[in-house]
């Protein structure tokens, strides 16, 4: 498993992390499996999406933020109730298939880190496996 460590620029931030993960696969050596990416936190998430149209992104944090908008009436005293939300229906996880020894994303997908209290910088682990 690798431990990849990226830098988000504000408190709603969909990083792509397309790159930094392909390096993990090419490192592996691994030609077919699949590569497992995981986000060890409780305020970031991570999503597969589309990677042409910037709108589709400012659409998805637009929603989310009328989903579970920053300033609410919560009991969380840190005050950031709203990012635990949205990680959570973002979720933790991706999987991806490793075919040719790349990520087998269609031609509009991207790998997205995604921040909802940032600025910060985050962890990713990063584990490629060959297939049985």
């Amino acid at each position: 498993m690798q431990e990849l460590t990226v830098r988000t620029a504000s408190r709603t931030h969909f990083l792509n992390i397309d790159d930094p993960v392909s390096r993990s696969v090419a490192a592996s050596g691994i030609n077919e499996g699949v590569c497992h990416v995981f986000v060890p936190h409780t305020t970031a998430g991570v999503t597969i999406n589309e990677n042409a149209d910037p709108d589709v992104l400012r659409d998805m944090e637009a929603i989310l933020e009328r989903m579970a908008p920053w300033r609410g009436n919560y009991a969380h005293r840190e005050g950031n109730s709203a990012a635990h939300v949205k990680a959570s229906l973002m979720g933790f996880n991706q999987t991806v298939l490793v075919r040719g020894g790349r990520l087998a994303l269609g031609t509009w997908q991207s790998l997205y880190l995604c921040e909802f209290d940032g600025p910060r910088t985050r962890k990713l682990w990063v584990q490629v496996l060959p297939a049985p």
